[in-house]
């Protein structure tokens, strides 16, 4: 992913929209609905994979006495 994707102009930045199971670009779902935004089409696509990457790193990164709850 190429640079901060807030700096892209609206209608060229990249969202993966969870009520609708799709990649979408610019205007598009309320972004309560989204993830992003991207730079581009595939770093969208790979949303899910990210978020489920970070998880696995916080709940890693977890004390050990909470991670018994």
């Amino acid at each position: 992913m190429a640079g901060n994707p807030m700096d892209l102009p609206e209608d060229q930045r990249w969202w993966y929209c969870l009520k609708h199971d799709r990649v979408e670009k610019g205007a598009g779902c309320p972004n309560k609905f989204r993830l992003g935004p991207y730079s581009d089409e595939a770093s969208a696509a790979g949303a899910l994979h990210t978020v489920a990457e970070r998880n696995e790193a916080w709940e890693a990164s977890d004390d050990p006495w909470e991670q018994d709850r």
